[in-house]
């Protein structure tokens, strides 16, 4: 057996199939969408090859309006760093000393991220609206009419709107993640602790926040890469709308690829977002290494 192991033609020949499914799905798509970025195709005629020209005209034309966003997606990376990640790890603080009902309050912190979000979209359409939403409604009721808006279809309320029910759908994603962290934290290092004098603040911040960094750093990857790709629950929303208001690079890139046919920079807005996912990864692995 250890003759087979050793022999590295057998060892190719067990990893070609994934290794061929991992080019097919992942590593084609990306090359094909790096070589139609340097050509202005429509996706039905010949191409037309113009080199770095839909770079240049993405990062300087104001009627694409990709830095703009680009920018709703770099506030929603913040927010999902500074607000959903401290939140879900409060969750996973406060869940992680056994208290009464702790897998029933998992179950449905985690329950969002289950549901279809094409669902959740709709649920929150609902809540939405003007006439009947459950927001308006509560808000005539306690007299504050006043503060009654149409949430998604008002430029300046518009773009918080979508973010709440993107940030609350994966609070608990990132919850039950650090609470694994949480929970993998040796017995034996609470109860020195403790036996020292140290209250459950200090015992968070100088034993379990440091043993569980790699998890957070993992939590962050995932919320800033995610908030660059944001797609669907902004899709069901608003479409980008109203007037571009919460527009993200994955809508701008369905509207240049299906709705102008242009291909060429369709797929160039594909390329920046992968690199700017990898890019970020990069930086904030460095910026975790930078701290150990």
């Amino acid at each position: 057996m250890n003759k087979l192991y050793n022999n590295k033609w057998y060892v190719i020949i067990f990893l070609l199939p994934a290794l061929i499914l991992f080019c097919g799905v992942l590593i084609a798509p990306i090359g094909a969408s790096a070589y139609f970025s340097f050509f202005d195709w429509n996706g039905f005629t010949d191409k037309i090859f113009i080199g770095f020209s839909n770079y240049k005209e993405l990062f300087t034309s104001d009627s694409i309006g990709f830095m703009k966003a680009l920018g709703n997606s770099l506030l929603l990376a913040a927010l999902s760093v500074f607000l959903q990640l401290p939140l879900a790890l409060g969750l996973a603080l406060v869940l992680g000393k056994k208290i009464k009902g702790e897998r029933i309050f998992l179950s449905v912190y985690f329950m969002p991220v289950l549901i279809s979000t094409v669902v959740i979209g709709q649920l929150w359409l609902k809540i939405y609206n003007p006439d009947y939403g459950v927001l308006n409604v509560a808000l005539r009721a306690v007299g504050l009419d006043n503060l009654t808006r149409i949430w998604l279809g008002d430029k300046a309320t518009a773009l918080g709107a979508v973010f709440v029910p993107i940030l609350w759908q994966y609070v608990g994603y990132h919850m039950l993640l650090l609470y694994a962290g949480v929970k993998s934290v040796p017995t034996e290092l609470r109860e020195a602790a403790m036996l020292d004098g140290a209250t459950d603040g200090q015992v968070n911040r100088y034993i379990v926040l440091p043993y569980i960094k790699p998890i957070i750093k993992i939590s962050v990857i995932f919320a800033v890469t995610g908030s660059l790709k944001s797609f669907d629950l902004i899709y069901v929303l608003t479409n980008g709308g109203p007037l571009h208001t919460t527009e993200v690079p994955s809508t701008l890139m369905i509207s240049m690829l299906f709705l102008r046919n242009r291909y060429g920079m369709g797929s160039t807005i594909a390329v920046l977002l992968i690199l700017l996912c990898f890019g970020f990864a990069l930086l904030i692995n460095l910026v975790f290494k930078e701290e150990d």
